[in-house]
């Protein structure tokens, strides 16, 4: 399989404070504001942790249907979630991985050992490795 190079685009006018800018997520077209009122405080537009932690959930849920697949257990859904905490002047600190799975036919014993090991191993949660994550994973009853 041939690799992939995704590409946005971030454009910053100013100082911290005071300026801003817009983000541009690869092909989609998805183009937002973004400024010190948004990362830190309840301006309207996006920052990057949110867009981490968008990128953490997608591919989260991804490899988890994966291995879920794998396994034999073809998920209904899986919906997840990241929770990226940002403390200033020390950067990333946790995230909070969650997850819900409508799986037909798995044990919530190989429904928690897959939603791990998924966790271990999805490329965007691997390149944040150094970030303490935590997971909750809860198995929808059908």
């Amino acid at each position: 399989m041939v690799g992939r190079i995704s590409t946005s685009t971030a454009e910053w006018s100013g100082n911290l404070k005071e300026g801003s800018g817009r983000m541009k997520v690869g092909k989609t077209g998805f183009d937002a504001p973004f400024s010190f009122g948004t990362r830190f405080g309840e301006a309207a537009g996006t920052n990057p942790e949110e867009l981490i932690a968008a990128a953490h959930a997608g591919c989260f849920s991804m490899q988890f249907s994966a291995l879920l697949a794998e396994a034999g257990h073809t998920p209904t859904s899986v919906r997840s979630s990241a929770k990226v905490h940002m403390v200033p002047g020390q950067g990333i600190t946790k995230i909070d991985l969650v997850t819900e799975g409508d799986v037909p036919g798995v044990s919530e014993a190989k429904f928690q050992e897959l939603a791990e090991k998924a966790r271990e191993i999805c490329p965007v949660s691997q390149a944040l490795k150094a970030v303490p994550t935590t997971l909750h994973a809860a198995l929808k009853s059908s």
